[in-house]
C-alpha cells in the first residue's frame, strides 16, 4: 500500500506506525511515504549488506574504500533501529572494480590454477629463467619451435658429420693432435665455480630458428666463459648429452607431424577403414606421448644450469617406465609394410593422397614410409647415443654407473623390437617352407617357436665316388637345393610343382666343413660337406660347388659358425683389428646378410676377391656379410685400437654377467 502525503521541504521525517505490522519511511526527495512489509524489509538489507561486503573487499579503482553506512562493517546500525528494522541502507554507487590479485603461477607453465599432474604432461611448459621471463606461448607453438629440422633430415646429417670426423681423424698420423689436449690455464679452477657465477639458461629448445648446432657454438655459452674452465673431455660429454636432447627435440617434431599431417587428414580418414588405419598407425600416439614426457625432463635438466649434470638417469628410468611402447609398434612394422603396400595397389584414392601430403612443404620431400620407421630408428639411435656418452664419461664415476644401467635397459628393449620384427616374419616364413617341403626320408616336423631360416639356396653336388673324378664325365654336378635352419640342415631336390624333396637331414651341430685347394676352373669354389650323423643315423659326406667365391664362403660360414675365419673376432680382444665404417646405408637381401646404418663400424672377419665382407658391427656384435662398396676401410691403427678400447668399455656390463654365469654353470 501506497500513500501520498506532504512532505516538508526541510527534511525527512520517519512515521514508525506500527498498525498491521507496517514499517512506513518517508523520503523528502520525493514525498512519497511508501510501505514495506517488515520481512520483505529485513530480507532486502540482508541482500545490500552482502553485496556491499564484497564491494568493500574489491575496492575501488580510484583507491577510495566506499563511504560508510547505517549497516556498515564499520558503523553498525543502532539497537533501536535495529529493533524497528526501519533503516534501509542509502544507495552507494561503486566505481568499476580493481582486478583482484593474480595468484601465484605455476612454477612449470606460468599458469594459474595449475596441477603439477597436468603441467607434467605439456612438453613445451615454460620454465622459469633467471635471466628474462618467459614469452607466453601456447602448446602448438612449442611443438614446432625446438628444432628447424625433422628427424629424419638431423640424423642423417649427424651421422654424416660422424663420418667425416672419423675420416679426418683416420688421414692424421695422430689422432690426438685434432683434438685438444693442452691444458687450459683455469685448469686448478673447480666446476663448481660455474654454479656459483649462475650463467644464464640454454634457450635452443625455444628457438624456432636454430638449425644442428653444437653446445659450445650457443651464445648463452660462449657469453657465460664456461669454455675456459671446463676441461676438452667434459666439453665433449657436454656436446654428447646436448646432442641426445636436440635429437629427441627433432624427433618429437617429426613424430607430430606424422600424427597431424597424416594419420588426423580428414581425407585419409574417409578413405582408411578403421582396422587399416590401426595396423597403418598402430600405437604411435602412445610413442608420442612417451617422447613428449622424455623430453619434458630432458628439457628441465637442460634448463636447470648451462653446464649439464647428467641425463642419463632420466633415459634409464623412462627405458624401465615407458619405452615398452616401442616394442608393441615395431612388432607390428611386418604387418604395417605389407598394409601399406597393399594399399597403395588398391585403392588409387589412398595413394593419390598420400602422394599430396608427402608434396606438401612441411614433409620437406620426406615419403610417408619414413616417417612410420621414425619410432625404430629412434630406438636403436638412442642406444648409440648413450653409448657415445658413456665412452666420455670418466671411469669409475656414477655417470658412468648410470650410463651402463640406462645403456642396459636400452639394450633389452632393442632386442626385444628385433625380435618382435624377426618373430612375426620367421612364422610365415617357416608355415610357408612346410607346405612346399615332401620327405622321401623320415618326416621331420619344421615348424617350431624356436626355429628360423638362416640360409637357402642352390648348390651342386659331384656325381659319383671321390675316385672316378673326371672331366669327361657326362654330367659332372647335379643340383640340389639347400634349407639351412639355427639348428637343422635339410637337403632336397627340387621337383616340378615348387615343390622340393627332401632325401637327408642332420643337426646343425653335428656339420663339418672342408675347403678345397682351387683344382682348375671346373672344380673351383667346391667345398666338402660332412654330415657326422645323418637322417639314416650314419656319417655322410657331400662335394658341393658354389657359382662363386663370396658364395662358397657364405655356405661354409653359415654350415660351420665355429670355424676359424681369415681375421679375428671382437671376442679375441685384441689390440689391432681391420676395420670398416659404413659410409652408404645397405638393406639386407638375404638372411645371412647384414643390414647396415651410416655410420657404423665394423671389424672385418672375412673377405672374398668379388666383393664380400664378413664383419661384426662393434656396438651390438652382430655378424652377416655385406658388399666391400658400401664401406671405407679404417688404415689408422690408433684409431681402429680407440674403437675397440670404447666397445670394451661399453660391453664390460656384459662380459661381467658372462662371467658371473660361467662360474655359477661350473658349479
Amino acid at each position: 500500500m501506497t500513500e501520498r502525503v506532504q512532505s516538508p521541504a526541510g527534511g525527512g521525517e520517519e512515521d514508525s506506525g506500527q498498525s498491521c505490522g507496517v514499517t512506513r519511511v518517508q523520503f523528502p526527495a520525493g514525498g512519497i511515504r511508501l510501505s514495506f512489509p517488515v520481512t520483505f524489509l529485513h530480507l532486502r538489507v540482508s541482500c545490500l549488506e552482502k553485496k556491499r561486503t564484497i564491494c568493500t573487499r574489491s575496492g575501488s579503482s580510484s583507491g577510495e574504500p566506499p563511504s560508510p553506512t547505517p549497516f556498515s562493517p564499520s558503523k553498525p546500525a543502532p539497537a533501536a533501529h535495529r529493533q524497528r528494522g526501519c533503516c534501509l541502507p542509502t544507495p552507494v554507487t561503486v566505481a568499476t572494480a580493481r582486478a583482484p590479485p593474480a595468484p601465484r603461477r605455476c612454477r612449470r607453465c606460468r599458469r594459474r590454477s595449475c596441477s603439477a599432474a597436468a603441467c607434467r604432461r605439456r612438453p613445451w611448459s615454460c620454465w622459469p629463467r633467471r635471466s628474462a621471463p618467459p614469452a607466453p606461448s601456447t602448446r602448438t607453438a612449442r611443438r614446432d619451435s625446438p628444432a628447424g629440422l625433422l628427424y629424419q633430415e638431423y640424423r642423417d646429417k649427424s651421422t654424416r658429420q660422424e663420418i667425416e670426423t672419423r675420416r679426418l681423424q683416420d688421414s692424421q698420423t695422430d689422432p690426438e693432435e685434432s683434438s685438444p689436449s693442452e691444458e687450459t690455464p683455469s685448469e686448478a679452477e673447480p666446476t663448481s665455480t660455474t654454479e656459483s657465477k649462475a650463467p644464464p639458461q640454454i634457450s635452443l629448445l625455444r628457438n624456432s630458428n636454430s638449425r644442428f648446432n653444437l653446445w659450445q657454438d650457443l651464445p648463452e655459452i660462449r657469453s657465460s666463459g664456461v669454455l675456459s674452465i671446463l676441461q676438452p673431455d667434459e666439453i665433449k660429454l657436454q656436446e654428447a648429452m646436448f646432442e641426445l636432447v636436440t635429437s629427441e627435440a627433432s624427433y618429437y617434431k617429426s613424430l607430430n607431424l606424422l600424427v597431424s599431417h597424416f594419420m588426423e587428414n580428414e581425407r585419409l580418414k574417409k578413405i582408411l577403414h578403421q582396422s587399416e588405419a590401426h595396423i597403418l598407425f598402430s600405437n604411435v600416439l602412445d610413442v608420442m606421448a612417451v617422447s613428449e614426457r622424455f623430453l619434458l625432463d630432458l628439457e628441465q635438466r637442460v634448463e636447470e644450469n648451462i653446464v649439464i649434470s647428467d641425463v642419463c638417469d632420466i633415459v634409464y628410468q623412462h627405458t624401465v617406465n615407458h619405452f615398452s611402447v616401442y616394442i608393441t609398434y615395431v612388432s607390428n612394422q611386418t604387418y604395417q609394410e605389407r598394409a601399406y603396400k597393399q594399399l597403395l595397389q588398391d585403392k588409387p584414392a589412398f595413394r593419390e593422397v598420400i602422394s599430396q601430403l608427402e608434396l606438401d612443404p612441411k614433409c620437406k620431400g620426406l615419403s610417408f614410409s619414413s616417417f612410420l620407421i621414425l619410432p625404430f630408428q629412434r630406438i636403436t639411435r638412442l642406444k648409440l647415443l648413450v653409448q657415445n656418452i658413456l665412452k666420455k664419461v670418466e671411469e669409475k664415476s656414477d655417470r658412468e654407473t648410470t650410463a651402463l644401467d640406462a645403456h642396459k635397459e636400452l639394450e633389452t628393449v632393442v632386442k626385444a623390437c628385433n625380435e618382435g620384427v624377426r618373430k612375426m616374419s620367421r612364422t610365415e616364413q617357416m608355415i610357408s617352407i612346410q607346405k612346399k617341403l615332401e620327405f622321401k626320408i623320415k618326416s621331420v616336423p619344421i615348424i617350431s617357436h624356436s626355429r628360423w631360416l638362416l640360409k637357402q639356396g642352390e648348390l651342386q653336388q659331384m656325381n659319383g665316388p671321390k675316385t672316378s673324378r673326371t672331366l669327361r664325365t657326362k654330367k659332372l654336378f647335379r643340383e640340389i637345393y639347400l634349407f639351412l635352419f639355427n639348428d637343422l640342415l635339410v637337403i632336397c631336390r627340387q621337383i616340378p610343382g615348387d615343390k622340393y624333396q627332401v632325401f637327408d637331414s642332420a643337426p646343425r651341430g653335428l656339420l663339418r666343413v672342408e675347403e678345397l685347394e682351387d683344382q682348375g676352373q671346373s672344380l673351383a669354389n667346391v667345398f666338402i660337406l660332412r654330415l657326422l650323423e645323418n637322417a639314416d643315423d650314419r656319417e655322410a659326406s657331400y662335394m658341393l660347388k658354389a657359382s662363386s667365391q663370396s658364395e662358397m664362403k657364405r655356405w661354409m660360414i653359415s654350415l660351420a659358425p665355429n670355424r676359424r675365419t681369415k681375421f679375428v673376432s671382437f671376442t679375441s680382444r685384441l689390440v689391432d683389428c681391420p676395420q670398416i665404417q659404413c659410409v652408404h646405408p645397405y638393406v639386407a637381401q638375404q638372411p645371412d646378410e647384414l643390414s647396415l646404418e651410416l655410420a657404423d663400424v665394423l671389424n672385418i672377419l672375412d673377405k672374398t676377391d668379388d666383393g664380400w665382407i664378413f664383419g661384426e658391427r662393434l656396438h651390438d656384435q652382430e655378424r652377416g656379410w655385406f658388399p666391400s662398396s658400401m664401406g671405407e676401410e679404417i688404415l689408422n691403427p690408433k684409431i681402429r685400437a680407440q674403437n675397440l678400447k670404447e666397445c670394451f668399455r661399453v660391453h664390460k656390463s656384459d662380459d661381467s654377467q658372462r662371467r658371473k654365469l660361467g662360474s655359477r654353470n661350473r658349479q
